[in-house]
């Protein structure tokens, strides 16, 4: 077994250890759309579970990302989602785009996976940008 605080998912690890500068990685709700034929790691197993952020959580304690997109409905439907965003993205240096739900979800067909919570919250989907550790 591995030794870690974080990733034990033997299919994110990997796509997280496959993943390089610029790639994008949407962590989802239970909802969004995932386009047919993409990299998918379904880890929801009931509604609410995984929470969004717990999934979150542990993508970026691996993961250098140096952007983030979210749906500007947001900012009306779960303010809380997107504060809790800022949270863990500002200390990080990450900046927060904010773009309508029509385009939100055209963008995510460039993402290289998608990282699926239980998630019931609306619009509580990130897209991520890898960054470099360099």
């Amino acid at each position: 077994m591995r030794s870690t605080n974080t990733t034990i998912n033997p299919q994110l690890s990997r796509i997280i250890s496959e993943t390089g500068h610029t790639d994008l990685i949407v962590v989802t709700d239970a909802g969004l759309p995932i386009p047919p034929g993409s990299d998918r790691v379904d880890l929801a197993y009931r509604p609410g579970a995984p929470a969004f952020f717990d999934v979150l959580d542990t993508v970026l304690a691996e993961l250098v990302v140096e952007g983030a997109v979210v749906s500007a409905e947001i900012e009306d439907h779960s303010p809380e989602v997107l504060a809790a965003l800022r949270e863990r993205l500002d200390p990080l240096g990450v900046p927060i785009t904010l773009v309508p739900h029509a385009d939100f979800k055209l963008r995510t067909h460039d993402a290289r996976a998608f990282v699926r919570s239980g998630e019931f919250t609306p619009y509580a989907n990130v897209i991520l940008q890898a960054g470099v550790a360099y």
